[in-house]
């Protein structure tokens, strides 16, 4: 599903981000990527969903060699790929339905088509009652919940979540997590980055832990405790 062999990636003028990272990830698994700030982790994500390339090694995800990808076959790749966020990245004055909505309407779906696969996506996160809310009405948990169905809409094979619990009080966020843990059961791929070691312990998966741009034999204690293994080769 993925693997990346030796990458290293180097801002321009600048120091590596990452370094010489390998490991790989089969279908269906959950992988949780940990390390401090600027370890890392985001430049991983974005390296997979191909909003950066890899400065040396390679990267293939899905059959797909990145480094020979070329741009005009990128969206087409992104297909398959839910991106959640943060900071949620919603449209505030849109409705949740629309916000939900914008990747088919994007990639010209049938109008009854994008009703359909927007409500079954707002029913998968719990959110069918609230189609037509605008999101700051919303929680932040809520609001992170619609950015999560805006990621599952078009059904991909591979979910992407950078520190999607990073704005969230500790209950919120571990309703979040198992909703992610309920996505990778119907068999799609998750990768989290995550500094939250309380919800790793909560809901352990195997972890890819990076510490100055590699990854390391260290983990974070609560995960240790669990004996996860992080892939590293």
């Amino acid at each position: 599903m993925i693997r990346f062999d030796d990458v290293s990636y180097r801002y321009p003028g600048g120091k590596d981000v990452l370094s010489n990272v390998g490991f790989s990830i089969r279908q269906g698994e959950m992988v949780y990527v940990t390390g401090p700030s600027g370890a890392g982790k985001t430049t991983l994500l974005r390296l997979i969903a191909a909003l950066c390339r890899a400065s040396r090694g390679q990267i293939v995800v899905m059959g797909q060699n990145l480094s020979a990808l070329k741009p005009r076959r990128i969206p087409l790749y992104r297909q398959h790929i839910g991106l959640v966020f943060q900071n949620f990245n919603l449209l505030y004055d849109r409705s949740v339905f629309d916000n939900v909505a914008l990747p088919l309407v994007v990639r010209g779906y049938a109008y009854a088509d994008i009703g359909r696969r927007t409500r079954a996506a707002l029913d998968a996160v719990g959110l069918l009652g609230r189609e037509k809310s605008l999101p700051l009405t919303l929680s932040g948990g809520e609001q992170q919940r619609v950015g999560i169905a805006r990621a599952i809409v078009t059904k991909p094979a591979l979910i992407l979540a950078d520190e999607p619990t990073g704005n969230l009080d500790p209950e919120m966020a571990l309703e979040v997590m198992r909703g992610f843990q309920r996505f990778n059961e119907a068999g799609v791929t998750v990768m989290i980055a995550t500094h939250a070691i309380d919800l790793i312990e909560a809901l352990p998966h195997r972890i890819i832990h990076l510490e100055h741009g590699e990854v390391t034999d260290k983990m974070p204690v609560a995960a240790s405790r669990l004996g996860a293994s992080h892939g590293a080769r």
